[in-house]
């Protein structure tokens, strides 16, 4: 049995900009992903809210990723793959990056995870490296993004770049799905299946 960690934001978590709560398991796109691929393999979930690629929030805590990825992989090793998809919460006025800064963050990120021996046999597990979608019209907390449209279309040819030059699987999560124009960077639950779909051709590659 191959085991799977999907390490991302609210976007891996499941919000629902509708309600504003959680898509049920089977909806969310790792739920997707875990029901297309089937019992021989373990898919672990760990989305939240709000999280950074490698950036401390004043205001939100425990949301930088960097901090919590070590832990996460020593927990749940041995990891077969990991499936990465941060940068949104990076675009944050309050953070001031660029996108070739949210790319730099998830170089670091990278390289933890190639180097944490976390993977089968005290070997670095594979990575698939999916860029999120670009913003559409900010309708919500559009204040808190402000500037974040623009450099969200430049993060999937950073992204894949990265992916290219560390020899990386890569999904370009926008030419899939869009984000949702309810609030303008969440996904709608059809949008999360079309991507659990995408996910798992490119997992079923990777892994055969």
């Amino acid at each position: 049995m191959s085991t799977i960690l999907c390490f991302g934001d609210s976007n891996t978590w499941g919000y629902n900009p509708t309600n504003k709560e959680r898509y049920t398991r089977d909806e969310r796109w790792p739920g997707v992903l875990r029901n297309e691929l089937g019992d021989d393999v373990w898919i672990i979930e760990e989305g939240l809210n709000g999280r950074t690629t490698v950036f401390d929030d004043p205001i939100e805590a425990y949301r930088n990723g960097l901090k919590y990825l070590i832990p996460c992989l020593d927990s749940h090793q041995p990891l077969d793959l990991v499936i990465l998809m941060l940068g949104t919460n990076d675009l944050k006025k309050r953070f001031s990056t660029s996108a070739y800064d949210v790319g730099k963050g998830i170089r670091i990120l990278i390289d933890v995870i190639l180097a944490s021996g976390s993977g089968p046999g005290g070997n670095a597990p594979k990575i698939l490296l999916v860029s999120p979608t670009p913003f559409e019209k900010l309708t919500e907390k559009a204040e808190l993004f402000e500037g974040a449209e623009e450099k969200s279309l430049r993060l999937a040819r950073h992204f894949a770049q990265i992916a290219e030059e560390y020899g990386l699987a890569f999904l370009d999560a926008g030419l899939v799905i869009k984000s949702s124009k309810i609030d303008g960077f969440h996904l709608e639950v059809s949008e999360h299946h079309k991507l659990g779909l995408a996910i798992a051709q490119s997992v079923q590659k990777i892994l055969l």
